[in-house]
């Protein structure tokens, strides 16, 4: 990282499943802010021109979206950032696709954007040139964007043997390679020991910092809650269980929030707290936000949503939830209302996109 580059802290918007509405994104650029934090990454999984169809470009509509994402953020001060997952092209990266890349980088550089994620995570990985793939990928991109922060999300990005379940077996000192041979501006991902941490203390970024010989960029997989389990629930406590001595590691920390992006913000307050960024008194802050009937219900569910989830509560315990927050205004009580009838369920057929 260099000596100007900000220590990170906020949102990676790189679930799978539903994404959120624009307005939500554009709303965030004030949340942040409020909360004290200072960047949010766009990078849905659902956004095909991000990852299978990476070569081909948005619709105007989107492009004019994200064109006034980058602002809104801009004039707010706030990193705003895409994730690029150009699907599996280390597998073959010829002249026609080096050429394809340089397209696509020019073109998402025109939303002058301060940051920019390339993103090898969720695909096939058994491939002994991994790391000198990558690398000589993100070295392409550093060319040709050189006024941007660059952030790379490696193909094994966790110690959780999980990966090598579904993406194959790690190519042999893929981490030492990938952090030797990476441009040292380059700021590297990582999830903690498993894909989704409970929790995740100075000791375990030291671990993987000592792999890779620089510190890591923190995408924290809390609240999010896009699998077939973590669905089922919605995660509302603050962040917590990391480390108050994560700071000296990192190079910043970005949180992997949950479908619903207003529900978000609870478990949000705990990334503030951690930092000791100063943020708002929660309950006004929230009672303005969601409204006060939400709020104030929210607090008396969350255990059930939490601990009990959608299956845990039963069919009529979420029917009668539902109408209950159906009859309160606010997209608060409707993205409450919308889970508990099922309509955020996930779907596997996703992680093939």
């Amino acid at each position: 990282m260099t000596e100007q580059s900000v220590f990170s802290l906020g949102v990676v918007e790189g679930f799978y499943g539903r994404p959120w509405p624009h307005s939500a994104r554009l709303a965030y650029a004030g949340y942040l802010s409020q909360l004290g934090l200072n960047s949010y990454l766009y990078c849905p999984k659902s956004d095909p021109f991000l990852r299978r169809r990476w070569q081909e470009l948005w619709s105007s509509e989107t492009h004019g979206e994200l064109q006034e994402l980058a602002e809104t953020y801009s004039a707010a001060e706030l990193d705003w950032g895409v994730g690029l997952s150009p699907y599996a092209l280390y597998e073959n990266y010829g002249n026609p696709q080096r050429q394809a890349l340089k397209r696509k980088v020019e073109y998402l550089s025109a939303l002058k954007m301060p940051t920019l994620a390339i993103l090898f995570d969720d695909m096939p990985g058994a491939l002994e040139s991994l790391a000198d793939r990558q690398a000589e990928i993100v070295a392409d991109v550093c060319a040709w964007a050189p006024s941007t922060r660059i952030l790379v999300c490696p193909t094994y990005y966790s110690f959780d043997p999980v990966l090598e379940k579904y993406f194959g077996n790690m190519p042999v000192n893929y981490w030492r390679q990938l952090g030797r041979d990476l441009p040292v501006d380059v700021d590297i991902f990582w999830t903690g020991n498993s894909v989704c941490s409970e929790s995740i203390s100075g000791a375990d970024i030291d671990r993987i910092n000592g792999e890779l010989g620089r510190r890591v960029m923190l995408w924290d997989n809390y609240p999010v809650n896009d699998g077939a389990i973590r669905s089922n629930f919605l995660y509302s406590t603050p962040l917590s269980q990391r480390g108050p001595d994560l700071a000296g590691g990192l190079t910043g920390h970005y949180c992997n929030p949950m479908n619903q992006p207003l529900l978000s913000l609870m478990a949000l307050y705990g990334l503030a707290d951690l930092y000791g960024v100063p943020t708002p008194e929660e309950q006004p802050w929230l009672n303005q936000i969601y409204g006060r009937e939400t709020y104030e219900q929210l607090l008396l569910d969350k255990t059930e949503f939490e601990a009990l989830g959608l299956s845990g509560m039963g069919e009529r315990r979420c029917h009668e939830l539902a109408r209950l927050y159906g009859g309160f205004s606010g997209n608060a009580a409707a993205e409450v209302a919308a889970w508990l009838r099922g309509e955020y369920t996930f779907d596997p057929a996703c992680l093939t996109d």
